[in-house]
């Protein structure tokens, strides 16, 4: 008896992979791997199967076994207050060691060094002391303005006990003793401090200082004498100078501000928002059950669509061209109107126009002869997408399984964050020594830095603190955890994928929909994942996680060498960068579909991306008609359920639904707020909803094709796809004694 090909081309003889077809139901492909054969007791996902892919789940246990070691390592070594709270000169945490509990703030002496070594500063730390100190500076003050002050005859304004309250000087400093100008001299003391603010606990110079307002709280006229205001490298300290390093900050606190307020939007239109992204899951759910019906609708409609809009360009272009033709009309404008890129230059001759009607006219041929040749595809592909959207409607639960995964990734993102945190605190203090030359642009500060170690007569005065530096194997920690959260972060992927595959699988190899789908589908297959599978998931997972380690690489080289006039370093690079994207994509589709076969068949993961593979191969139009036809509905499918949320949620919040207006509230800083949040929300919603549509769309075409090579319809070997995709390709189950013709190759 004959057997029907894997492709519509093979049912007319034409086949690239030469496929032929005998009475044993035996099939040979030239180059294609061979095609699957029938099994008489192949009934869905097989159910006797054994543990695939050992090798990798020891694998994966002993590297989850060290992760695990590494963050017991950071949370006992590690303290994170290191990374959030500042240290002073001294290696002091502010805030935090004892004694500095009531000084959470950090001041430098002179922020302007700071801010003029430039990216130096995160290797050699600021040119300047800095101490912790109860609150930020809230005046302006100089030294030559305290001298001033106590030099007044005959009774000064200030004397030397005033000094412990005006100046801002390192820890045990008798400010008593000496002169203001040797405190100064020695760093004992800040040259001068401004108006500071409070960010990420470091007090830094008020945003937009004005010249004005330095210059009437900060020149000092005494004994005739005019000071100059200087820091303790004789700069002259000016607004604009300050302006220039406060202008980041101003930017923050711009961001801050803003951010508040959204935060309060936020806590006012919260449950509003729930309720929004509640429905927006309605929407979602309905959406997908119409699309059974609506697919069809959508699709051919956009084909039209495009094609009478190309139809159209095609016959202005040519009404445009023969009108200028027959006219005789040429652009009056010379050349230079040409060379400026003048559009509306080109849009007065004819040669314009029949450029435009040539190049629509071709792809007005190519896209006629495509829907020609590919019209039975097309249709596959629309009959695939209602027949998942039935799979989803008998399998509601499938619809909520991606909340699992997706939980199960927030959770390993807070896991790898708090260990990343812990095992980068673990280093110890690293000092180097007071840089003596802090002028010109902090190039001779950068060199005169240098490590040193810290003793009781040294530390914060020539041997500063300047970081918590790690030692060699805290950068392999840091780099095996984030080879390890790309490894575990795929692995759940996988896992949601295959859990998927099994159940959809289970609704296509039952022969009478819905009355052989097995009960629970979706428990049964996360049990033979979890039972069978954990070994293919981590192989599949761990091929994925090196692609994207070598990419980080490749990252961590394109930045290093951003300043670099090696011009063939960096084409290499580039190239090297498009090709393990593309290498990245390709290898997470063929890995889908491996899960899918291995959800069906139960074998290791190298023989099912193999079998993945030439299956695909066998029927690449079909592949591709498919997956750009499903691309297409989901992605409008998304954003016609997102934009109707939004719409919805823009009027409501804009007070525009009058009926509910006592339920919009009316102390919002920004009414958009709740509006994008409800945006964002509901896309997100309706990418996991979809995803799981995708894979419904993806495993019950896979299993399309197998059933099309292993079954020919007979008594013996009938069809389990749908009613529907057998009138398509025009085939049918045979009745017992009905006899089918031979392909003639036998």
């Amino acid at each position: 008896m004959g057997r029907d090909t894997p492709d519509d081309e093979q049912e007319t003889g034409k086949s690239d992979a030469k496929i032929c077809t005998c009475n044993d139901g035996k099939k040979t492909s030239e180059n294609m791997g061979e095609v699957r054969k029938y099994d008489p007791t192949f009934n869905g996902p097989i159910k006797n199967r054994s543990c695939t892919d050992v090798i990798c789940c020891l694998l994966f246990l002993v590297f989850l076994l060290g992760m695990a070691a590494c963050s017991i390592i950071g949370y006992a070594r590690g303290n994170p207050y290191k990374l959030l709270y500042p240290t002073d000169s001294s290696g002091n945490i502010c805030g935090y060691d004892t004694g500095y509990t009531g000084k959470p703030y950090l001041v430098y002496f002179d922020m302007l060094q700071c801010a003029k070594t430039g990216t130096a500063v995160i290797i050699t730390g600021c040119p300047t002391p800095q101490i912790c100190v109860d609150s930020c500076p809230t005046t302006y003050w100089h030294y030559l303005y305290q001298v001033a002050l106590e030099a007044q005859l005959p009774s000064p304004t200030k004397t030397t006990a005033d000094r412990a309250t005006d100046m801002i000087c390192k820890p045990g400093t008798d400010t008593s003793v000496g002169t203001i100008q040797n405190l100064v001299d020695t760093d004992a003391c800040a040259t001068y401090y401004v108006k500071s603010t409070p960010v990420v606990g470091r007090c830094i110079p008020s945003f937009f200082l004005e010249i004005t307002d330095l210059a009437q709280n900060l020149y000092v006229t005494a004994s005739g004498i005019d000071y100059n205001l200087t820091n303790s490298a004789g700069e002259g300290i000016t607004g604009t100078a300050m302006n220039e390093a406060s202008y980041w900050l101003a930017k923050f606190m711009s961001v801050t501000q803003v951010i508040e307020m959204i935060y309060k939007d936020v806590i006012a239109s919260w449950w509003l928002i729930l309720a929004f992204l509640g429905i927006a899951m309605v929407v979602c759910f309905i959406w997908i059950v119409l699309m059974r019906w609506l697919t069809g609708i959508i699709v051919w409609f956009s084909i039209f669509a495009v094609l009478g809009v190309i139809s159209y360009a095609c016959y202005y272009s040519y009404v445009q061209y023969y009108d200028l033709k027959s006219t005789n009309v040429t652009g009056t404008w010379g050349y230079s109107e040409a060379f400026a890129l003048n559009f509306s230059y080109y849009l007065k001759l004819k040669e314009t126009w029949l450029a435009f009607g040539c190049g629509t006219a071709t792809f007005l041929a190519i896209f006629v002869l495509l829907l020609i040749f590919l019209l039975d595809r097309i249709c596959i592909a629309i009959e695939l997408i209602k027949e998942s959207s039935r799979a989803i409607g008998n399998m509601i639960f499938t619809l909520f399984w991606p909340i699992i995964p997706f939980f199960i990734q927030l959770a390993i993102v807070g896991y790898f964050g708090f260990s990343s945190v812990y095992i980068a605190s673990i280093g110890d203090q690293k000092y180097y020594t007071n840089g003596t030359n802090t002028t010109d642009d902090g190039i001779n500060y950068y060199l005169s830095r240098i490590p040193c170690t810290p003793d009781d007569s040294t530390q914060g005065s020539y041997c500063d603190f300047v970081k918590y530096g790690g030692t060699e194997y805290i950068v392999v920690m840091q780099v095996f955890m984030l080879f390890m959260f790309f490894w575990t972060m795929n692995f759940v992927v996988a896992m949601g994928q295959m859990v998927l595959a099994g159940a959809f699988a289970s609704y296509y190899w039952a022969f009478e929909k819905p009355k052989d789908i097995p009960a629970f589908p979706l428990s049964a297959s996360l049990y033979r994942t979890f039972r069978y599978h954990f070994g293919s998931l981590a192989f599949g997972s761990l091929i994925i996680a090196i692609i994207q380690m070598i990419r980080v690489a490749l990252e961590y080289l394109d930045h290093k060498l951003k300043g670099s006039e090696n011009r063939l370093a960096k084409f290499f690079l580039k190239c090297l960068k498009c090709c393990f994207w593309c290498l990245e994509k390709f290898m997470k589709f063929l890995n889908r579909n491996a899960y899918i076969l291995i959800a069906v068949y139960g074998k290791n993961f190298c023989t099912s991306a193999k079998d993945a593979f030439f299956l695909i191969l066998r029927n690449i139009v079909r592949v591709v008609v498919l997956d750009k036809i499903t691309d297409y509905v989901l992605f409008l499918s998304k954003l016609l359920v997102t934009a109707s949320v939004g719409v919805a949620a823009y009027f409501w919040f804009q007070g525009k639904v009058t009926y509910f207006s006592n339920y919009v509230p009316t102390n919002l800083n920004y009414y958009i707020t709740p509006v994008i949040l409800v945006i964002i929300g509901t896309f997100l919603i309706c990418t996991c909803f979809f995803s799981v549509y995708a894979m419904a769309v993806d495993t019950l075409f896979l299993c399309f094709l197998e059933d099309l090579e292993m079954n020919d319809g007979s008594a013996e070997k009938p069809y389990f796809m749908s009613k529907g995709l057998m009138s398509i390709l025009g085939k049918k189950n045979l009745k017992p004694g009905e006899k089918k013709k031979c392909c003639g190759c036998c």
